[in-house]
């Protein structure tokens, strides 16, 4: 059982509900950012999300940061594309609009493949958006927060690289990273970008990549500066090396107590093989959507293959509004998030399922929250 105080159970697709351990960490006494014991810890954590990425690759590069998962948007377009560069969008939500976005504001020019709500641009679309132009990168959303619609990571490595070789294939994983079936090396993906808040299980502040050998290549053979300073690879790439290597560097100061606690939930996460964990999360995520479905909601990714293993987006039934639904669950001591789509945002709700409401069966998050809702759903109905 958790020793926290008692407060309402966290179930949005992040933040997340934190292990003791980890909210322990975050009051480590205050340390040098430059000091062995902190370099060494910052060192381990680097390590540590190799193994989290499933990568042994010596040419790739782990990368945290302070800030949130949205400057991993920054990185790659202030970074990977140049100005007046393609960059293939695939939209399954939200945050492709967001990510299109942050590529426009660096120059380069995003072009969005789309697909209807709660479904996701096919194999065949993507091949032929391929073969229409030469993309310096193709930016896929693991899973959209927004949707709640999973990407096939896998497949589309693979078509890109046998279509369009010299693409660069970057990952959003704000909200798959930790509960989603990620393979740095064997699918040939060359960046991933996520945030500490949601599977990794830290509380937010934390921006976290990988980058693999030809991304730092491809960084590296830019014409033109990055369009940041602070996002910029040249000022920490060194960084990071250093501290990987237990060197003592500085660039800007880092959190010691959000490393403190990103060390301790990947020592937790990577204590058992990472398939273990991917088998959890989807076991877990097939038992809400089951129960979801016997009170007769449906999710807004209506093919399984498309639905993700750490949230559900479900629509509400005719006549209940999220505005009645959600107060009605924080009084029995549960909190879902409302639609963040803007086209169908007043019409759905979102139930996050990961990390240690996940792992941790003791907590009895899963079921406090199904009971709740059913209690909710009937009330709302009266």
């Amino acid at each position: 059982m958790s020793t926290q105080a008692a407060h309402p159970t966290l179930l949005i697709p992040g933040p997340i509900e934190f292990d003791d351990a980890v909210l322990n960490a975050m009051s480590h006494p205050s340390q040098s950012h430059v000091g062995a014991p902190f370099v060494n810890t910052f060192g381990e954590t680097l390590k540590l999300l190799r193994k989290l990425f499933l990568s042994s690759d010596p040419t790739a590069q782990p990368l945290v940061v302070s800030g949130s998962g949205t400057l991993g948007w920054d990185f790659v377009a202030a970074n990977l594309a140049e100005p007046g560069e393609d960059v293939l969008v695939l939209h399954t939500g939200y945050f492709a609009d967001s990510f299109a976005d942050a590529l426009d504001t660096y120059g380069a020019v995003p072009t969005q493949l789309k697909a209807p709500i709660g479904s996701r641009p096919t194999l065949e679309k993507i091949e032929e958006a391929l073969k229409a132009k030469n993309y310096k990168a193709i930016t896929i959303t693991h899973t959209d927060t927004s949707t709640g619609v999973l990407s096939d990571i896998k497949a589309i490595s693979e078509l890109t690289h046998r279509v369009s070789p010299n693409t660069l294939v970057v990952v959003d994983g704000v909200c798959s990273v930790g509960c989603e079936e990620i393979r740095f090396d064997d699918w040939g993906i060359d960046v991933v970008l996520t945030a500490s808040q949601k599977a990794i299980g830290v509380p937010a502040g934390l921006c976290i990549m990988i980058m693999s050998g030809r991304a730092i290549q491809t960084f590296e053979a830019r014409k033109c500066k990055p369009g940041s300073y602070f996002a910029s690879f040249a000022n920490w790439l060194p960084i990071m090396r250093n501290y990987e290597a237990k060197k003592p560097s500085y660039f800007a100061t880092p959190s010691p107590q959000l490393i403190h606690a990103l060390h301790t939930s990947l020592t937790q996460i990577t204590s058992v093989p990472m398939e273990q964990r991917f088998a959890k999360h989807h076991e877990v995520s097939r038992y809400v959507k089951n129960s979801l479905a016997e009170m007769g909601l449906k999710q807004l990714a209506s093919e399984e293959a498309c639905q993700a293993n750490g949230m559900t987006a479900a629509f509400l039934p005719e006549g209940v509004t999220a505005p009645e639904l959600l107060p009605k669950l924080l009084a029995k001591g549960v909190i879902f998030a409302g639609g963040l789509h803007k086209e169908i945002a007043t019409k759905y709700f979102r139930f996050g399922h990961m990390g240690v409401s996940v792992t941790n069966g003791e907590l009895g998050h899963i079921e406090k929250a199904l009971a709740a809702l059913k209690e909710s759903l009937e009330a709302c109905k009266k």
